[in-house]
């Protein structure tokens, strides 16, 4: 899967796994704020979104680690890194 294309394509998700506090302070166009300590009860509600997932955050760390765990749930998902990253591929395609 390449971030790029799923991006571009508009066939994916953007989820940002920051806290509620970091994601105010600059986020993705378009991308969703489920903090990584949500994860697994909100579990239901990221199975509705369009896949794959594509999971961010400050440095890449905690959307590695959401990554693992969406991913052992049968959720198809890749990790983007830092959120500065996947936005620089939106500011591409847009």
């Amino acid at each position: 899967m390449n971030i790029g294309n799923i991006i571009r394509e508009k066939s994916g998700t953007v989820v940002d796994v920051r806290t509620p506090a970091e994601f105010m302070g600059g986020n993705v166009n378009h991308s969703i704020n489920v903090p990584l300590q949500e994860i697994q009860q909100r579990l239901n509600e990221l199975k509705q979104l369009k896949t794959p997932l594509i999971l961010c955050c400050a440095s890449g760390g905690r959307s590695a680690m959401a990554t693992q765990f969406l991913s052992s749930q049968g959720i198809e998902c890749i990790n983007g890194g830092s959120w500065l990253n996947v936005n620089f591929y939106q500011s591409q395609s847009e």
